[in-house]
């Protein structure tokens, strides 16, 4: 197999940069900082044309628009949000989606205000029973037994079914368990959809926390990595690629699989178009799983309102990757490629493309924290 190593110490030449980093998503954002704040050099190369990977927020109409889909950042690490804190300073939005299935609207997450819509149920004691009452208890096999096994009929019926059946392109009976491990019921009249301690979204969008997270990094857009591997290998102690990881090894064992999106963006002569950021369509009557609505992310003045309708898709060709689609064969292969990466020398992998797993914002950022916590330990061992 072609040897991918990032160049190595005995090169004749010494390298411009300490890292090569391959993205400017969260992980490679978040390890550029650290790494320069700690005196090293680092250079960030860009496929696109703008940096902030999926978070990448542009402006229309007055109004950020999540260009690659909602971002809502929260989490319960101090460190971590005192980390982003430093870029952007953070508004109050408290995240409380609503969903549509047939002629009626619903609460989520699942609580007692959803319970009161499906069964007028008014205490924590009858929801509990009525939920009881409709469990699958057996052995789940598929992700629908698992579904009916956590919350029964009712609500695996009107809010998840047909939405799954749209998210994945295949029938919950097709999917396996484990891809639902667990499905929140909260048994109090609280619509906050997230239970992190802080949540927000940073005032002027993602890409101005970008800006200033990157203030002082060389940055290079349009840049393909895989165009220019082995000149941009030389320029750099080690690399850090945020990048799918099958990829960085040409796919030499395969494919992973992953699921990708469309958006459909469309603006609006009114201030208000459904009253809410986000609302999902958990029925079969429209393709799409939600409608954003990007103004109440940050209670924008315009005249005008800018929503997106998200289609999921097949990830092919050109498609952006987006959620993996974790069953045991692609856990599989990506544990080989795994080991893979673990023998491959002066190259960190890192992020949900480099790790395939879906992981929240905060969690990427955390990880990269600790990855960087590790190289600088290994330097100073």
């Amino acid at each position: 197999m072609t040897s991918h190593d990032a160049a190595s110490p005995s090169d004749t030449h010494t390298p411009a940069y300490d890292y090569l980093i391959v993205g400017s998503g969260l992980f490679g954002a978040t390890f550029a900082r650290l790494a320069t704040d700690a005196g090293k050099r680092c250079l960030i190369v860009e496929r696109r044309p703008h940096i902030g990977g999926n978070c990448y927020t542009e402006k229309l109409e007055g109004i950020n628009v999540h260009r690659y889909g909602a971002h809502i950042f929260h989490t319960s690490n101090r460190a971590v949000w005192a980390f982003v804190n430093r870029f952007a300073e953070f508004n109050n939005y408290i995240n409380s989606p609503k969903a549509i299935s047939g002629d009626r609207l619903y609460s989520l997450p699942f609580n007692m205000n959803t319970f009161y819509e499906l069964w007028q149920t008014r205490t924590p004691q009858e929801a509990r029973q009525k939920i009881a009452s409709q469990r699958f208890t057996g052995e789940p096999t598929n992700l629908e037994e698992q579904a009916l096994s956590l919350v029964g009929k009712d609500i695996y019926e009107t809010l998840i079914r047909d939405y799954t059946r749209k998210q994945w392109g295949k029938d919950p009976r097709e999917l396996p368990a484990f891809i639902i491990k667990r499905l929140p019921l909260r048994f109090t009249y609280d619509n906050n959809y997230f239970s992190d301690r802080y949540q927000g979204i940073p005032i002027g969008g993602y890409t101005a926390l970008f800006d200033a997270m990157l203030e002082g990094i060389e940055v290079r857009l349009n840049v393909d990595y895989f165009a220019h591997r082995t000149p941009l290998g030389r320029l750099a102690r080690k690399v850090v690629y945020t990048g799918c990881i099958d990829q960085y090894f040409d796919y030499a064992l395969g494919r992973l699989e992953y699921r990708s999106l469309e958006f459909d963006n469309a603006v609006l002569e009114t201030d208000n178009f459904q009253g809410n950021a986000v609302i999902n369509y958990c029925d079969t009557s429209e393709p799409f799983t939600r409608i954003i609505e990007h103004r109440h992310f940050e209670g924008s003045s315009s005249p005008l309102t800018v929503i997106t309708r998200e289609y999921p898709r097949p990830c092919s060709g050109d498609a952006i990757p987006y959620y993996p689609v974790n069953d045991a064969q692609n856990q599989g292969l990506y544990r080989r490629y795994q080991e893979l990466a673990q023998g491959t020398e002066n190259v960190i992998f890192g992020g949900r493309l480099s790790e395939y797993k879906y992981m929240d914002m905060h969690v990427v950022i955390e990880s990269a924290m600790n990855r960087f916590r590790s190289e600088s330990r290994q330097a100073s061992a």
